[in-house]
């Protein structure tokens, strides 16, 4: 079981690491020029389509760490017997820009989508609406990643529980480092 675990935590890293990334690109002082949304200022029945929290610089931001994760893994696989050893999929046939794109474009366009009901329900941006906030991104990414690489309705299943426990204690310990300001 623990290797299902560990299979699940390492095929996903890249998407929550997406996810994770286009929050701290507002962090980061020399990107918080391009804070321009993807929504365009766009409305929808009089109401912002997606808000002004989601952001090109979150998109691409997102999106280039998870390329960067997906190299990451590719490079460690090839170099490190421990993980070939233990991985079920060949990591060395995949492409990083195409899965990696995915793994970030999926997460991202999962957050949006939930935005742009969220709006819908009069909620603004920042307020916590369980448990969609925690499960978006984790549906797109699987959604996403699924074109370009089919697991077993098992390994979605756990992907899926076990990112639903590490997105709110991964919130939990951004607000306990002071990055976010609320706990969940």
């Amino acid at each position: 079981m623990l290797e299902h675990i560990f299979f699940a935590f390492w095929f996903f890293a890249p998407v929550g690491l997406a996810n994770v990334s286009a929050f701290f690109s507002s962090k980061i002082p020399i990107l918080k020029k391009y804070n321009y949304p993807v929504d365009f200022h766009l409305k929808f029945r009089k109401k912002r389509i997606l808000g002004s929290h989601k952001t090109i610089r979150g998109f691409v931001f997102g999106i280039l760490m998870a390329i960067l994760g997906v190299s990451f893994q590719i490079y460690l696989y090839n170099h490190v017997s421990f993980f070939r050893e233990i991985e079920t999929i060949d990591y060395s046939s995949i492409n990083p820009i195409l899965f990696g794109f995915l793994c970030g474009f999926g997460a991202l366009t999962g957050d949006a989508i939930k935005s742009f009901f969220k709006r819908r329900a009069g909620l603004v941006p920042g307020r916590s609406w369980a448990p969609f906030d925690q499960i978006d991104y984790i549906l797109g990414g699987i959604v996403f990643t699924a074109l370009y690489i089919q697991l077993a309705w098992t390994h979605y299943l756990l992907i899926f529980i076990l990112w639903s426990i590490i997105h709110p204690l991964g919130t939990f310990a951004g607000f306990l480092v002071r990055l976010r300001r609320k706990p969940i």
